[in-house]
C-alpha cells in the first residue's frame, strides 16, 4: 500500500520488511504503561499482518530427500582478499550448484582451482560463474545489461544441468546495485530495468524446470523484481539474510525457482565479501 513515488519508499520498506515487526514490542511497552487492554488487543492487528506475510519462514523445513538437490549462491566481491578460503565454505554444505558473481579474472584461477574436484563441471560468463556436480550443456550469455550499458557488462548465464529428475535450466544472474540517497532515495531503475530483461529470459525459457541464482539486489518483497518474483518460487524456511556481511538486515541474494520448491534456506558463515553466501534445499 506505500506508494513507489519519486525516491521509491515503497521499494525501500519492502526491502527491510521483516523488521518492521519490532515495532511491535515498542508497541505493547506503550500498552503495558498505559495499562490499555484496548491498545493490547489491537496489537493483534499487527502480528497478524506480520504472522500472514513472514510466518512460513519460521516453520521447520521438509526433510524430504527425493528429488531434491542443494544449491549455493554468493556474490564473492571482486575486492576478495581471499578467493580460496571462500572456496572452502562453499564446499562445506556440499553443494550440487554453485553460483559466483563478482568472478575477477585474477580471482577465477583460484575458484576453479579449489572447486573442480568437486564440482567437474563448470561453465562462466563476464563476471558470473557456475560449478555443477551435474553435466551441464546449452550454455550461452544472457543479455541483462540495462540500455545504456556497454557491451563488455556481462552479468548472466543459463546452462542446461542433467540431473537425475532430468534437465533443468539454471541461471545465475548478477544485477546492477541500488543506490540510498537523502536527495534520491531509493534509486533503482537500473536493476529494475535488468530485471525486466531477466524476468523476459526465463519467461521465454523452454525448459519447465528453472532454477534461478543470483545476487538481485533486492528482497523477494520488492515489487520492482515483480517481472522475476512473479514467476518463481522463492519460499522455504529461513530469512537467510545475507547482507551486510557485518551485520545481515535483509536479503538480496536469492535462489528460486520454477516448477520447483524452495524447502529451505539459509546463511553460510562470513567470506572475504561483503555479502554472506546462502545455501537452499530445492525440491524437484
Amino acid at each position: 500500500m506505500v506508494p513507489n513515488t519519486p525516491g521509491r519508499l515503497g521499494s525501500l520498506v519492502e526491502t527491510f520488511l521483516p523488521w518492521l515487526g519490532l515495532t511491535v514490542p515498542v508497541l505493547l511497552a506503550g500498552a503495558i504503561l498505559r495499562r490499555s487492554f484496548v491498545a493490547s488487543i489491537a496489537l493483534l492487528l499487527p502480528v497478524a499482518a506480520w504472522v500472514g506475510l513472514f510466518g512460513d519462514l519460521l516453520l521447520p523445513p521438509s526433510h524430504e530427500s527425493a528429488g531434491q538437490i542443494t544449491a549455493v549462491q554468493h556474490n564473492v566481491s571482486d575486492v576478495n582478499p581471499d578467493p580460496a578460503g571462500t572456496a572452502r565454505t562453499l564446499l562445506k554444505p556440499r553443494a550440487d550448484l554453485i553460483a559466483l558473481e563478482e568472478l575477477t579474472p585474477s580471482a577465477l584461477p583460484a575458484f576453479a582451482a579449489a572447486l573442480a574436484t568437486d564440482y567437474p563441471h563448470h561453465a562462466a560468463e563476464g563476471t558470473v560463474g557456475l560449478w555443477s556436480k551435474y553435466p551441464l550443456s546449452d550454455v550461452r550469455l544472457v543479455d541483462i545489461r540495462p540500455e545504456g550499458i556497454g557491451e563488455g557488462w556481462n552479468r548472466g548465464l543459463r546452462a542446461t544441468a542433467s540431473t537425475a529428475q532430468g534437465d533443468v535450466a539454471v541461471y545465475v544472474a548478477h544485477l546492477p546495485s541500488v543506490r540510498l540517497g537523502l536527495t534520491s532515495g531509493f534509486s533503482s531503475p537500473l536493476r529494475d530495468e535488468s530485471a525486466v530483461r531477466l524476468g523476459e529470459a526465463i519467461a521465454a525459457e523452454r525448459l519447465d524446470k528453472v532454477i534461478l541464482l543470483g545476487d538481485l539486489n533486492g528482497t523477494v518483497n520488492d515489487r520492482g523484481l515483480a517481472p522475476v518474483n512473479s514467476q518463481m518460487d522463492a519460499a522455504g524456511s529461513g530469512f537467510a539474510f545475507s547482507w551486510p556481511a557485518s551485520l545481515p538486515m535483509t536479503r538480496i541474494d536469492q535462489i528460486m525457482a520454477r516448477s520447483a520448491t524452495v524447502t529451505e534456506v539459509w546463511s553460510l558463515p562470513a567470506t572475504g565479501s561483503d555479502h554472506l553466501p546462502i545455501a537452499a534445499h530445492i525440491r524437484l
